[in-house]
């Protein structure tokens, strides 16, 4: 690292996983919590010789480098430390750790990566409840017991499906269920031993049944129940977890979805009938062009192929043993994901693919057997493989360690949709708009329609790492392009539609809070009446808060880029509101008085 590193860090890094300390004469004990929440979290760096002032910006002086005066002593201390018992095991090599020179000043920058699953929890005082922390939007804090016990879990290189459940045996199997998988299983593999076995010995060979020779006790495991179990056994022993699919496509007035699987009493609610039920659901209304392989039509595509990955994914990493919902949201335009627990490998290594730790291995080889995730390894790459042959925005993958929930993303929308990029040079004119570089107009059409993002986000999205990102918004907003809403160590990012082509995109502070007087001003006055179109936008709005643009403009046979404008004159006479995401969230009418005359 370079001094120029250094400035660009406190400038634009992110401070989830960066960590400043004040360390002129001796090595601040905090350090130690430091390092054990970034090694169990997404790893980090701490630098030693820079003060910050968490409640001032940087034009206040977050910041001052107050440096290290004898970094000999400093490193001794450090490195006889992590080698010692205060510390449950050092992850770090010598190039984890340099001195860099900062205008006469000595800084000691810690690079602390995120441990190996198999070594986790890392933790301090050689407590192993109170000394193991994590990293959140807050800083370090203490792991809950839960936490800790699920890491210890994810130790174990056996997987967290293999446990005996005690008192669950054959009779809590759901005979129709294991008989549909059976069928499913002959059927792709025909010469197979494991079709010539009885019910008992078929889940055992599959992991499903175990017998303990020390104990001699035998039952069900986690992935036996789990997959083929009545539904009251497995509502009783794993009250914890839930399953949940929601289709939010096709909405009809005051409808909060078209289509849910969930615990009704209709179906024998195990992993297996929710997988095969789910994965007829997600895929029906993906296109399948004509295609002929010989005289065969095929009706797969590698969009099909790429969203059962995404669901058998959520199923084989899922902890099971943590309290959760299986939960997958079916968009107009996206699908979301989400499962139970955290990721084991750091994001670069799923990202490359090739190297599978899936928390249930025997419901990763039990979904193998049908033809579900066949090639270990390789299903995120593969997923966005497929979406970049598409076109599309890359998928999201976020590990949201505060919720102890994995969510991935998977949108069905072009890199920059033609409507948003038509309302974008509408707003902004042509030649301004094309003054903005390609990753500007990537991040603002991802943000346009009210979505927010983060700088993890986007380095998913473009590509780049976290200080590439933390550049690259630090300018937007600069330009006024953007707004930002921090949240102690994690901002967010939204568009800033104050700026016109009329007072153009590099808008000064002082300039901006008077247009926003300006507008406030104007608000009163153009709530005294509504134009006709103004009225059929918000009687529809006031209809289905859920409504999309596109929706509107169906109704109304009105073009996209006509909704918008009418939509922000609406924003602009607050009368209405956006509550959350274009995908996720929802209107308010802020005066329903008003909105009538």
């Amino acid at each position: 690292m370079t001094s120029n590193d250094i400035n660009d860090m406190m400038l634009y890094g992110e401070r989830i996983n960066i960590e400043y300390k004040e360390a002129t004469n001796e090595l601040p004990k905090s350090v130690w919590e430091t390092y054990s929440s970034f090694a169990n979290t997404i790893g980090g760096t701490i630098v030693l010789g820079i003060k910050e002032r968490r409640n001032r910006t940087i034009e206040q002086g977050r910041f001052e480098v107050t440096g290290v005066n004898d970094t000999d002593k400093i490193l001794k201390s450090f490195w006889d430390t992590i080698n010692s018992d205060k510390v449950s095991r050092n992850i770090l090599m010598e190039d984890n750790v340099e001195c860099i020179a900062y205008n006469g000043k000595n800084i000691i920058a810690i690079h602390v990566p995120m441990a190996n699953y198999t070594m986790r929890p890392i933790y301090i005082n050689k407590n192993l409840i109170g000394g193991s922390y994590k990293r959140n939007f807050e800083g370090d804090y203490h792991c809950t017991d839960e936490e800790v016990k699920s890491m210890l879990r994810d130790a174990n290189e056996n997987g967290n499906d293999g446990t005996l459940v005690e008192n669950y045996d054959l009779n809590d199997i759901d005979m129709p269920t294991l008989h549909a998988y059976r069928n499913r299983f002959e059927v792709r593999n025909v010469d197979h031993a494991f079709n010539q076995l009885d019910d008992k010995e078929f889940l055992r060979n599959m992991g499903g049944y175990v017998f303990d020779r020390n104990t001699h006790r035998e039952g069900l495991t986690v992935a036996g129940l789990m997959m083929f179990g009545k539904g009251l056994p497995v509502r009783d022993r794993f009250d914890n977890i839930r399953m949940d699919y929601i289709d939010k496509t096709n909405l009809e007035a005051d409808s909060r979805w078209s289509d849910r699987l969930t615990y009704d009493g209709t179906w024998e609610n195990n992993l297996f009938n929710f997988f095969m039920r789910v994965i007829a659901k997600l895929t029906q209304d993906l296109k399948r062009p004509f295609k002929l392989e010989g005289m065969e039509r095929i009706d797969d595509t590698p969009i099909h192929k790429a969203v059962r990955e995404a669901l058998t994914n959520m199923i084989i990493h899922a902890d099971l043993l943590i309290t959760g919902v299986l939960k997958i949201e079916k968009y107009e335009k996206e699908f979301l994901f989400s499962n139970p627990g955290s990721l084991k490998l750091p994001m670069e290594d799923i990202m490359h693919g090739g190297n599978s730790k899936a928390r249930n291995p025997r419901i990763q080889n039990m979904l193998r057997m049908i033809g579900y995730g066949e090639n270990i390894g390789s299903g995120y790459p593969t997923i966005l493989k497929t979406w970049k042959e598409q076109n599309w925005r890359k998928p999201i993958l976020i590990d949201r360690t505060e919720l102890r929930q994995v969510d991935l993303t998977l949108p069905m929308v072009s890199l920059l949709p033609a409507s948003t990029l038509a309302e974008m040079k509408a707003y902004y004119g042509e030649e301004t708009y094309n003054s903005f570089t390609a990753n500007e107009q990537q991040v603002m059409a991802y943000v346009w329609n009210g979505d927010s993002v983060s700088n993890m986000e986007l380095q998913q999205m473009l590509g780049m790492n976290s200080l590439e990102i933390g550049k690259l918004l630090h300018n937007m907003v600069d330009k006024n392009l953007l707004n930002q809403e921090s949240k102690n160590r994690w901002t967010t990012y939204t568009i800033n539609k104050e700026i016109t082509p009329e007072n153009g995109c590099e808008v000064k502070s002082e300039v901006k809070s008077e247009v926003k007087s300006e507008v406030k001003s104007e608000v009163k006055n153009q709530t005294e009446t509504l134009t006709n179109s103004e009225k059929e936008v918000l009687s529809l709005i006031k209809q289905n808060t859920q409504i999309t643009y596109e929706q509107i403009g169906k109704s109304l046979s009105l073009g996209v880029t006509t909704i918008y404008k009418i939509v922000k004159c609406l924003k602009k006479k607050e009368l209405i509101h956006r509550v959350g995401s274009s995908a996720h969230g929802y209107w308010v009418v802020n005066n329903s008085e008003i909105s009538e005359k």
